[in-house]
């Protein structure tokens, strides 16, 4: 077994008491299924590396989550890397929230996307960059439901006006993967409650 990071027994030992046994059990799976992988921290997340990168996880208050850099290319017929109920999607966590082991899919389905995510680094399957649509004030426009739900809070509202498009576009994009209305409307009084506070879309993996 690759040699472990004392930086994440560190980051699991002071997680939530829900959380340690996730972490550790998704820790022990990445490791069967890769014995080379290599155990880092980054964006102040344990994060694993295999001929570049790989998956990671990260623990909050209420909930873990645990992703794969390129899920976008792997197989998934049973949709749980992205199903609505998982709410996934995306790229750090898109298995959903995970709240006890039994949130998690089979250790088999788990093992199974692990070596495709190993296939995928041996044969240097590349990402591609999204370059068709370059951040502007286009895409960067909030819905009619958006823009009025921040005019009803005025520090939010002041806020996104001196934001540039590049940050707004995070917001954009991230209530427009929500899958049901439910779930737009929660990431709605979610995204409001951060914008009035200051916080872009991803301020949670900002090193402080």
């Amino acid at each position: 077994m690759a040699k472990k990071d004392k930086r994440i027994d560190a980051y699991i030992e002071k997680a939530q008491p829900f959380a340690q046994p996730i972490m550790k059990h998704l820790r022990k799976l990445v490791h069967q299924a890769c014995p080379a992988v290599t155990e880092t921290v980054k964006w102040g997340m344990p994060c694993f590396e295999y001929k570049g990168p790989f998956c990671s996880m990260a623990s909050f208050k209420q909930h873990t989550v645990f992703g794969f850099w390129k899920y976008k290319l792997m197989k998934d017929p049973k949709n749980y890397l992205g199903s609505i109920k998982a709410d996934g999607g995306e790229a750090m966590g898109n298995m959903g929230r995970i709240a006890s082991l039994k949130d998690l899919p089979p250790d088999k389905i788990i093992l199974g996307f692990l070596k495709q995510a190993i296939k995928l680094n041996d044969d240097e399957v590349k990402l591609e960059r999204n370059v068709k649509n370059p951040v502007n004030e286009k895409n960067a426009t909030p819905t009619p439901e958006f823009a009025a739900a921040l005019k009803k809070n005025k520090k939010a509202w002041k806020v996104w006006e001196d934001w540039t498009p590049g940050k707004k576009k995070e917001y954009v994009d991230w209530l427009r993967e929500a899958k049901t209305e439910d779930t737009r409307k929660k990431r709605t009084d979610q995204a409001v409650e951060w914008i009035s506070e200051g916080k872009i879309r991803n301020w949670k993996y900002i090193k402080k």
